[in-house]
């Protein structure tokens, strides 16, 4: 039996940026101008999961793999892990601001086509520790994609050199948001 492909013949793989971007501009005659991330979950060996932000479209390509879409200027959290014949060999937490045309942008595997980064960590322990900080920003009513991008570059340089975060507070989103509504 010969396997079905994934892709029509004669066009690259779903994954490829390239061809996601054709098929998302498709509709409306242009490139896409958002941020486009590949997730995907093969139990026990590969897994990739949005922790939080705003998905404005999803497109499933098998039962283990979909794209998902951000607008440009949104922020989404964006978990990945990998695991081998002895255990996790990989575990990594981005942070990212969908960017808007024509602003730079970080390469992040995954991500299409990047983003501004306000957090990026590797290994368990740091990447707990963040995972347990937005669950408090939840815990306090606060959605973790309307904090303020400086919080996120806190956290990651804390946890970068070991050291301990200050927490968010409500008083302390009451003052971005004062601030953004200013600038």
């Amino acid at each position: 039996m010969t396997p079905t492909p994934l892709h029509p013949p004669g066009q690259p793989p779903a994954g490829t940026s390239q061809n996601l971007r054709r098929a998302a501009g498709a509709a409306h005659g242009r490139v896409d101008d958002r941020t486009w991330v590949e997730l995907v979950f093969d139990r026990g060996r590969i897994e990739r999961w949005i922790r939080f932000g705003a998905i404005v479209e999803e497109r499933i390509v098998t039962r283990q793999n979909r794209f998902v879409a951000f607008q440009p200027g949104s922020v989404f959290a964006f978990v990945r892990w990998a695991a081998g014949e002895r255990g996790t060999v990989a575990s990594r937490l981005d942070i990212l601001i969908a960017p808007r045309p024509g602003e730079a942008r970080t390469s992040v595997p995954g991500v299409t086509p990047g983003g501004t980064s306000l957090l990026r960590l590797n290994g368990w322990p740091r990447v707990k520790a963040a995972l347990e900080a937005i669950d408090a920003v939840e815990a306090i009513g606060i959605a973790p994609e309307a904090v303020a991008p400086d919080h996120w570059r806190h956290l990651h340089n804390r946890l970068l050199v070991g050291e301990r975060a200050q927490a968010y507070s409500a008083s302390r989103h009451a003052a971005w948001l004062l601030r953004r509504a200013v600038s």
